[in-house]
Parts: structure tokens; C-alpha cells; sequence
């Protein structure tokens, strides 16, 4: 069953609770590193925005929870630090056995928010200019 929840809270509470720990931490993390940004429920996942633009989602699996999207930008600034996971489609996925590299999700959430901040200033002045 796929519910459709109506608050990132709810899609919190219907996980175990060893997972509820787990995304409670890459909730924080977000929210600490990106305090303005919009909390929604898009795709039946948790989603932060800015503006209305995606900046994140995150989703819990059995053994995994990953962070989407994982776009050039990212992968170029972190390279290193996100070499330790798994990557692939656009994800990053993090094994849920291991610590929640907490400063991690809050670099990579930062570097989507000044991603969709430059891609706002530059549709913003490309309108200008018409």
C-alpha cells in the first residue's frame, strides 16, 4: 500500500520507528541547512522548496533512504564526500545500518538551494530582458 500523505510528519510517523529516527535526522538536517524552504509532501515523498522550485526530496526503502536529486552541481561539489555511496539516476542512496552523515545532507541541500537560486536569478533575468 502506497499512502498519500498529507504532511512529511505523517509520512514520518508510518515508518518503524528505527527508520523514523533515521529520517528525523535528514529532516533536521535540511531544515537546519535550508530554514526558509517550503515542507511538502510531492510524489508521496518528503520535498523541500524554495520559491515553488525543488530543492530536495528524500524517501525511505527497506535497507536505504535517499536524497533526490542528485544533479551535476551536487555530485561535482561533493564529490569525494558522496564517492562513499551509492549513486545512480539522479540518487543518492544512504544504507540506513550506518550514521546519518548528517553535515552531508546539510552540504548537499545548501548546494541544491543556491542551484535553484542562480536557475530563479537567471529566469528572472532572462524575462527582464525580453
Amino acid at each position: 500500500m502506497n499512502p498519500d500523505f498529507k504532511s512529511v510528519s505523517e509520512y514520518l510517523a508510518s515508518q518503524p520507528e528505527s527508520v523514523r529516527r533515521v529520517l528525523g535526522r535528514v529532516r533536521s538536517a535540511i531544515r537546519e541547512a535550508v530554514p526558509r524552504a517550503e515542507e511538502v509532501i510531492a510524489y508521496k515523498m518528503p520535498t523541500y522548496k524554495l520559491h515553488g522550485n525543488l530543492v530536495l526530496h528524500f524517501a525511505a526503502w527497506k535497507h536505504h533512504y535517499s536524497l533526490y536529486p542528485a544533479t551535476d552541481p551536487v555530485l561535482e561539489a561533493l564529490k569525494d564526500q558522496v564517492e562513499a555511496y551509492q549513486v545512480k539516476h539522479r540518487t543518492i542512496r544512504f544504507p540506513l545500518s550506518q550514521p546519518v552523515p548528517v553535515k552531508l545532507i546539510a552540504r548537499i541541500a545548501k548546494v541544491r538551494a543556491k542551484e535553484v537560486a542562480q536557475r530563479e536569478k537567471a529566469n528572472t533575468s532572462a524575462a527582464k530582458k525580453r
